[in-house]
């Protein structure tokens, strides 16, 4: 039998200098008084570098900078340990949509300042909705901002990340980018991405996936995937899973991110942690044992309802 068992082993990240492990910390709640935890930012800050997962991602615009200042807080009480990373986006100027070269800059240069460094190992583009494909590769666009900060030494590498797999596929076959981040387009219930994801992995690019409970779904938290409100036949299905989980021994958090954890051309998988406790249980989950035999079972459930249709 072969199971799907822990690997504590780091693996580099396609081809960038960055050593990754199979699971990053996301902070898209750090500092947001709305995700409701409790927690001080700065001390929950401090828990992730000092956890044992090697990357904390974050981005410009989480929690409107907070998520930025906390990790930047916690950096300046304690360091940056010699084995983490701390990789974040350029977005999109709040009030006016403006993402140009001179925006990425901006979003550079706030990113750095809030989090204290001089440079970073990788800085992704993110959520470019405000322009089109063709703006974003244009003379004076995002691109030409992000790789004129990659040629300049102050990022080691450059992504894209976002959510819409058909967008997504225009940037990656451009052959620009260093890395991937898709995130709610690979999980138990939405496989679109795997395309995408084979298409970055034949150019050599390091792989993200994030967001594998889909926002809360597969994580037994509510009934929304991806932000949006699951039509009943996709909650049908998800309680079919669980049920076969139950049979197997297992719960489905578990299962949500083994389906992950187990892709070879994912290089790491981005959960989410807003709470202390969510560390720990996040441990317990990559510590579950998933027998291969699962996965044929889970096969023979069909094709879930999907919620999106990018």
């Amino acid at each position: 039998m072969t199971d799907s068992a822990p690997s504590t082993s780091l693996r580099t990240l396609g081809g960038t200098a960055l050593r990754v492990s199979p699971i990053s910390l996301g902070t898209s709640s750090l500092g947001n008084p709305a995700a409701g935890s409790g927690a001080d930012p700065v001390e929950l800050a401090a828990m992730l570098l000092t956890g044992p997962f090697t990357v904390i991602d974050t981005s410009n615009n989480y929690a409107q900078g907070r998520s930025e200042t906390a990790l930047g807080q916690a950096i300046a009480a304690h360091g940056l340990p010699a084995d983490r990373e701390i990789v974040t986006k350029v977005d999109a100027d709040p009030d006016t949509g403006r993402f140009d070269r001179d925006r990425v800059w901006r979003s550079f240069e706030e990113s750095t300042g809030r989090l204290g460094l001089d440079r970073l190992p990788l800085l992704h583009l993110h959520d470019p909705y405000t322009i089109t494909v063709e703006e974003a590769f244009g003379p004076g666009g995002a691109v030409r901002g992000l790789t004129e900060l990659r040629d300049q030494g102050l990022v080691d590498a450059i992504g894209i990340a976002a959510g819409e797999v058909t967008m997504m596929t225009r940037y990656v076959a451009a052959g620009v980018f260093d890395v991937l981040l898709t995130h709610n387009r690979y999980t138990l219930v939405d496989r679109r991405a795997e395309a995408l994801i084979e298409q970055a992995t034949e150019l050599g690019m390091g792989v993200f996936n994030a967001a594998p409970f889909g926002g809360g779904l597969l994580a037994g938290r509510g009934d929304r995937y991806a932000y949006r409100t699951s039509p009943p036949e996709l909650l049908a299905w998800v309680d079919r899973v669980r049920r076969l989980c139950e049979e197997w021994g297992l719960t489905l958090p578990a299962v949500a991110l083994w389906f992950s954890l187990r892709n070879p051309l994912v290089h790491s998988t981005i959960v989410g942690v807003n709470r202390p406790e969510r560390l720990g249980q996040l441990q317990i989950l990559y510590a579950t044992t998933v027998q291969e035999e699962f996965w044929a079972a889970l096969d023979a459930l069909g094709t879930p309802v999907s919620t999106l249709d990018d």
